[in-house]
C-alpha cells in the first residue's frame, strides 16, 4: 500500500498559545513548536499497517504544510519510521484558512502518484477544527471515515470502529480512502537513536506553491474565507469568592450559583 498520513507542527500545548498582534494569526515564533500528538498516533497506525503488511511492499509518506520549521515535526514522524516526506513551504501560505488548507494539501496528494490510504489525526491541538480530513477527502472524492479508534485493511477493504455516546459504529469502505483517528487508537512509539540517526538520510521533498500547481491567488490571509478581526489575550485569573458558613452557607452558595448562571 501506498499510505500518505498528514502531520501538523503546532505550538506545545504546556506553553501558552498566542496571537500575533498585528493580523491576529498564531504567533508561532512565541512558543516551542512540536509534532502534533495525535498525527504522532496516526503515523502510528500507518506503521503498525505497513509491518503487518505479508508482502512488505507498503510505503508510508508523511505530508505536512507549514513554514521552514516544521521540518522538526517531519523528522520526528521519519524517526518513528516513516519513509519519506513531502513538506509544502511557502510565504504565500500563511495565514490560509481550512478551506484554503484542505485545497492544497489534497494538490500534494494528487502529486504522490496513486495512493491507497490517507491517515490524519481527527483534529489539531492549535485550531481544534476537526474538519480537515473529511474536507480532504471531499475534495478528492474519496470515503472519508472519522474518529477511528481501530483500523484494519483486508485487501482492498479499510475498517474502522468509531465509539460514540450513543454506541459503537463499524465503517468499511473501499480503497482509495481517508481515515482520521482519535487519541485512543494506539500509543505512539519513541523513536530509538537508530531511527533518530536514520531518519537524517530520508528524503525530505520540499515543495513551493508552483511546484504543487496553487496559485497564490489560492492560499493566503488575503484571499481566506475566514479571518479573525480582533483578539486579547485571555485576562489573568482571578482570587475565588470565599462563602462564609453562619448557617445559611448553602443558600450563600447556591445564590453564587444562580449569578454565574450555572443553576
Amino acid at each position: 500500500m501506498n499510505i500518505v498520513v498528514l502531520v501538523k507542527q503546532v505550538p506545545d500545548t504546556y506553553s501558552e498559545r498566542k496571537l500575533s498582534s498585528g493580523d491576529h494569526t498564531l504567533d508561532r515564533d512565541a512558543t516551542d513548536a512540536v509534532l502534533d500528538e495525535i498525527d504522532e498516533r496516526a503515523v502510528e497506525s500507518a506503521l503498525q499497517l505497513k509491518e503487518g503488511d505479508g508482502a512488505g511492499d507498503s510505503t508510508v509518506t508523511v505530508v505536512a504544510m507549514g513554514p521552514d520549521r516544521a521540518t522538526d515535526a517531519i523528522r520526528k514522524a521519519l524517526s518513528m519510521g516513516a519513509d519519506k516526506a513531502v513538506h509544502l513551504s511557502d510565504e504565500a501560505l500563511h495565514g490560509s484558512c481550512a478551506v484554503q488548507t484542505t485545497r492544497a494539501l489534497a494538490k500534494v496528494i494528487g502529486t504522490l502518484g496513486e495512493v491507497d490510504l490517507v491517515l490524519a489525526g481527527n483534529e489539531a491541538s492549535d485550531g481544534r477544527m476537526g474538519a480537515i480530513p473529511a474536507m480532504v477527502a471531499d475534495v478528492l472524492g474519496l470515503p472519508s471515515l472519522t474518529h477511528a479508534r481501530e483500523l484494519s485493511v483486508e485487501g482492498s477493504t479499510v475498517t474502522v470502529r468509531r465509539e460514540t455516546d450513543d454506541g459503537v459504529t463499524v465503517l468499511s469502505a473501499e480503497l482509495p480512502a481517508v481515515v482520521s483517528v482519535n487519541e485512543k487508537i494506539n500509543e505512539p512509539r519513541y523513536p530509538s537513536f537508530k531511527g533518530i540517526m536514520a531518519a537524517k538520510k530520508k528524503p525530505v521533498t520540499t515543495l513551493t506553491l508552483a511546484d504543487a500547481g496553487i496559485d497564490a491567488s489560492e492560499v493566503g490571509l488575503a484571499n481566506a474565507l475566514t479571518t479573525v478581526t480582533t483578539s486579547q489575550p485571555k485576562p489573568p485569573k482571578s482570587g475565588g469568592e470565599k462563602v462564609e458558613d453562619e448557617g445559611d452557607g448553602g443558600q450563600k452558595i447556591a445564590q453564587f450559583l444562580v449569578g454565574q448562571k450555572l443553576i
